[in-house]
């Protein structure tokens, strides 16, 4: 199967100044971005059960932890993919195109958000505090980003305006039931297309910026 596939870029710089048509850019350089990325159904429902999972969705997952530093997690996601991939934990069963994805993950630096958990290790570092002050300093060290998934702390990162790009992968299928994404979001988040990418299995990847 053939199809048209968009290479995105990833930079981040903020554009300060130089004239249209003068071929002059200015840009400042000051954070690292903080990205998002969830697989959805059509319906809203991002229970990763409900998710059909091959091996291309696989592929772009690793791209995406290729173009971050760090990964940043809720307890929930974190308990959960640790579970799921850190060796020799959920190993057995699991189809062998998956062991790409899961080499990658357990290499990643990963940042865990949590008031409950005493400890993290598989390469983690605890998050507390104030989250705004914690993930603007995590976001002032250099690199080229930050990597977040889940549900319910990209739901307070995005209240609190700290999202600097989304990307919905959306699944051509009706789930019926929860959890959704975003609810219980207090404000409009208004968002711009950068990005899409068409999958074979008919899924899309939409990726947006908001509108600052």
């Amino acid at each position: 199967v053939r199809r048209r596939r968009r290479r995105w870029g990833w930079g981040w710089c903020r554009r300060r100044g130089g004239s249209e048509g003068s071929g002059h850019r200015r840009y400042s350089c000051f954070m690292r971005p903080l990205r998002y990325s969830i697989n959805v159904t059509l319906d809203g429902c991002c229970d990763h059960r409900a998710i059909p999972a091959d091996e291309e969705l696989h592929r772009h997952a690793i791209e995406n932890i290729g173009k971050a530093d760090a990964l940043l997690f809720g307890r929930v996601t974190y308990e959960m993919m640790e579970a799921a991939f850190r060796p020799p934990a959920g190993m057995a069963g699991r189809p062998e195109w998956t062991e790409p994805f899961a080499r990658a993950i357990d290499a990643a630096k990963k940042y865990v958000v949590s008031s409950t958990l005493d400890r993290v290790d598989w390469n983690a570092e605890l998050v507390r505090g104030d989250l705004v002050t914690a993930v603007r300093r995590l976001k002032q060290e250099p690199g080229t980003g930050l990597l977040t998934g889940g549900v319910k702390l990209p739901l307070a990162l995005a209240e609190l305006g700290l999202i600097d790009e989304y990307e919905f992968v959306v699944h051509p299928r009706l789930a019926g039931h929860g959890p959704a994404l975003f609810a219980g979001l207090s404000k409009y988040v208004e968002l711009r297309l950068v990005g899409r990418l068409e999958f074979v299995s008919g899924a899309v990847a939409m990726r947006y910026e908001p509108r600052r």
